[in-house]
């Protein structure tokens, strides 16, 4: 997404959005007249058909009353669509808070939707609902249209526009951001393979053979105190080399053109250390 040309369209078109805010905040315009203004920010900056993609008031059942969602974002007219985002509305004085969060999370749920929209037409935030026992929240993106950079928020409204959700870029992204989470970034770090790599580099650099146990135990001292919890909830790889049985010396020959050299390099090492 940083990559992203903004056209100077885009940028005219958050430039106007920053400027209705700004009035309505200044005035401190009550929720029928941030939601007016936000309803142009759909249109003008994000490419929606308000009257076709955006369902306002939309009738949510959930365990108790009926239920109705400020806005629900759908990529087809009508009232039996699933709604690809929730969207809680709030007026541009309010600051955004955990109850309002967990307001429209659980239209959300009931809407069986795994994305919202939380908004005051100031600040914006986007999270991922992933349903389980219990149903994990967690955020995506978030800007503010007063104060980031133009370009910046032009990148951030595009996340959400009728484009991007129409070609699935939501889930391109946060498949993306569960890719590079501490757990799966630390679960490759410790992996089989990347420690043979590290000790080889080590080796290389410094002369001093080390086993996995111990890159293991250095990586987790270079990781703050989070990311250091999530470490340790991964177990470390044990080698799944076989003992193999002695060769002949012509088996031995053939071999040699298939054992990667570092690999004989350690193992050479290893035997030396293990006779002194």
């Amino acid at each position: 997404m940083r990559d992203m040309k903004i056209s100077k369209e885009q940028r005219s078109a958050v430039r106007n959005a920053r400027k209705m805010i700004d009035e309505v905040m200044t005035m401190d315009g009550n929720e029928a007249e941030t939601r007016r203004r936000v309803e142009r920010i759909f249109e003008e900056v994000m490419g929606y058909d308000v009257l076709k993609h955006l369902s306002r008031e939309r009738a949510v059942k959930g365990a108790g009353e009926t239920e109705h969602v400020d806005f629900a974002i759908q990529l087809q007219p009508g009232p039996d669509v699933q709604p690809a985002v929730m969207v809680e509305l709030k007026r541009v004085g309010i600051e955004l808070s955990k109850k309002h969060l967990g307001q429209v999370t659980s239209y959300a749920i009931d809407a069986g939707c795994e994305w919202i929209l939380l908004t005051n037409g100031r600040e914006w935030k986007i999270y991922h609902i992933e349903f389980g026992q219990p149903p994990k929240v967690e955020i995506l993106e978030k800007w503010n249209l007063l104060e980031d950079d133009i370009d910046e928020v032009a990148r951030k409204f595009e996340i959400i526009s009728y484009k991007s959700l129409k070609r699935g870029g939501l889930n391109n992204i946060w498949q993306r951001v569960k890719v590079l989470a501490p757990t799966s970034l630390l679960s490759a770090l410790i992996a089989e393979n990347t420690l043979r790599i590290v000790r080889s580099n080590l080796r290389k650099n410094t002369g001093v053979l080390v086993d996995n146990e111990e890159v293991y135990t250095g990586i987790g001292k270079l990781l703050n105190e989070a990311a250091g919890l999530a470490m340790s909830n991964i177990k470390m790889p044990r080698s799944t080399r076989r003992i193999r049985k002695r060769k002949t010396k012509e088996e031995e020959g053939q071999a040699e053109d298939v054992v990667p050299r570092e690999e004989k390099e350690e193992s050479n090492s290893e035997e030396e250390g293990s006779e002194s």
